[in-house]
């Protein structure tokens, strides 16, 4: 069971509420502090902070946008807006059959080429082992690519996605979003898409998400 309680916090401030201590969180004499600024999540009894700046620490399942940086014989590294880089197996797309001596990874994607991925196995210790196999999953092939804090991302997707479902029937616009802050917009309209940017960097900037909303709601309002 997943929860967000959207909570901002700075380091030292109190996280109500009997979990346990996660990423950015300490206990200390019986109570959960954040040592760093940015939002509490809840996740599976677990008390995270995602910090407001700063890069994307992957987590297993998370849906990301990444852009291929490099490849070997065997795998493609994958640029995930993180210390770590993305690695996706050579066989994630050739199958069980691949062979080097064969098949040709820059065929399939190379770098420079956006892609929607899966984390498979999320470890700050090493770098995340990635999939294209599952739907939406795989090359982007056009779209906007926008860039926001993965802070802000939760606010984005909670309420069962309430708020981009909100954001897309307004504007007539695709958008695909990567748990890694980066965000992919599809839409024939340039009006429209400034609109969804403007958004994004009001988001992105503010540190008070009340009424946040009706901010982004009047946004959306506005005339082309």
């Amino acid at each position: 069971m997943s929860e967000n309680k959207n909570q901002f916090v700075l380091p030292g401030d109190t996280i109500s509420g009997s979990y346990e201590p996660a990423q950015n969180v300490i206990l200390n004499d019986n109570r959960l502090l954040s040592t760093a600024i940015g939002f509490c999540e809840i996740n599976d009894n677990e008390a995270n902070v995602s910090p407001l700046t700063g890069f994307y620490i992957p987590r297993s399942d998370d849906l990301v946008i990444g852009k291929i940086k490099s490849h070997t014989s065997m795998v493609w590294e994958i640029d995930i807006n993180s210390y770590h880089v993305g690695i996706l197996p050579a066989f994630d797309i050739f199958g069980k059959d691949y062979n080097p001596s064969k098949h040709d990874l820059s065929s399939k994607l190379n770098v420079g080429d956006l892609v929607a991925i899966r984390i498979v196995s999320g470890d700050t210790a090493r770098d995340p082992l990635v999939t294209i196999s599952g739907e939406n999953l795989g090359k982007i092939d056009s779209g906007e690519l926008v860039k926001i804090s993965p802070a802000k991302i939760s606010y984005l997707i909670s309420k069962h996605g309430s708020m981009i479902q909100t954001i897309e029937s307004s504007t007539d616009t695709s958008i695909t979003i990567g748990q890694n802050g980066l965000i992919v917009l599809k839409s024939e309209s340039g009006s429209n898409l400034d609109k969804i940017i403007k958004v994004f960097k009001m988001l992105d900037s503010t540190t008070d998400d009340s009424n946040m909303d009706e901010k982004i709601q009047k946004i959306l309002d506005e005339n082309n």
